[in-house]
């Protein structure tokens, strides 16, 4: 059997290229070769720099040696008995670390259909944390949407918002680039600020009104304050990006006195299994998605801004943390690997 190579956080900004065995698939399990593999940036950037608060959530999830990423496309290399779901030659996606080899149960992946590519189909892990979050916002036909933060999940969720019915979808962020992005792919306002500095501007587009929903997908803490102000009375603020600070994340005066909703979104609240009640399970979500790029009802190909080869994942981080702005779709090809 072949070696695997795998990309490891072992210790605060220092990126380790390890092989290890690939082991043959046992009963229920299948093995993948992968193709590409997308950095998740906001997560693994904070997991590489150690940048989170002491105490919080990150401390768990964030411990060396730590497999890095969970967003890839493979190929399905060999099944083990039992497994008849999928079969060798299959494309699939799943929520895989950074790995040349993945050997996993059937169900950890999900078939990626003709019309989608193996580099569309990276994108099905985050897709699917924010079309869990969009849906918990309970839209109706006609919303309006304020998206605060255009990174891969914002650009997401201005996509999402107009497949749902949004009237205007307002997208702030102080990237001009990001935002001529977030245009071309539906936002009907661009407002090129930071969140606290926008709130004319929407007050201006919607009559006064602000808002129905607010998303507030920047990941920085100081965000949510201002991102309070932008919803309407009675309105909804949805918290996507994960903060690496949240005890400096503030309720204001506006969540009482205006009686807003806050929903967090996490990409474990969807259901395992479906039942009558609730059918919306991560496969369900991912088919849906593939769907959307297949009708190209959705788009993530022109969110690719970079693209490496694994080996150069320690200068890849190391570029990540000190400046991201320009980066959205960052990419690790694994194609040519022996």
């Amino acid at each position: 059997m072949p070696e695997s190579l795998n990309i490891l956080f072992t210790a605060k900004e220092q990126v380790t290229l390890e092989r290890s065995p690939v082991a043959e698939p046992g009963p229920g399990e299948v093995l993948v070769r992968t193709t590409w593999t997308l950095v998740s940036t906001g997560t693994e950037c904070i997991c590489y720099g150690q940048l989170y608060e002491p105490g919080t959530h990150w401390e768990r999830y964030a411990r060396y040696p730590m497999a890095a990423g969970y967003s890839h496309a493979g190929v399905v290399e060999r099944v083990g008995p039992g497994v008849t779901e999928l079969k060798p030659g299959d494309r699939v996606a799943s929520f895989a670390s950074h790995r040349q080899w993945v050997c996993a149960p059937a169900d950890h992946f999900l078939r990626v259909p003709a019309g989608v590519s193996d580099e569309e189909a990276t994108f099905y892990a985050l897709a699917t944390v924010v079309q869990n979050g969009v849906r918990r916002a309970a839209h109706e036909m006609g919303d309006i949407v304020a998206v605060i933060g255009l990174g891969i999940l914002g650009q997401l969720v201005v996509q999402y918002a107009r497949v749902m019915g949004a009237w205007e979808v307002i997208a702030v962020d102080p990237s001009a680039s990001r935002l001529r992005i977030a245009a071309a792919h539906g936002a009907t306002h661009t407002l090129c600020c930071r969140a606290d500095e926008a709130r004319d501007a929407v007050s201006q587009i919607t009559g006064g009104r602000m808002a129905d929903v607010v998303y507030d997908v920047t990941g920085f803490p100081e965000a949510f304050a201002p991102a309070q102000r932008l919803a309407r009375r009675f309105g909804c603020l949805v918290l996507l990006g994960d903060s690496w600070a949240p005890s400096e994340q503030r309720l204001t005066q506006d969540f009482l006195w205006r009686g807003l909703k806050v929903i967090g979104a996490f990409s474990g609240d969807p259901p395992a299994t479906a039942d009558d009640h609730h059918f919306w399970t991560r496969p369900h979500m991912c088919q849906l998605f593939f769907d959307y790029l297949r009708r190209d009802q959705m788009r993530v190909r022109d969110l690719i801004t970079h693209r490496f080869h694994p080996e150069q994942a320690p200068e890849v981080y190391a570029m990540l943390l000190r400046d991201r702005s320009s980066t959205l779709g960052v990419l690790f090809d694994w194609r040519d690997l022996a």
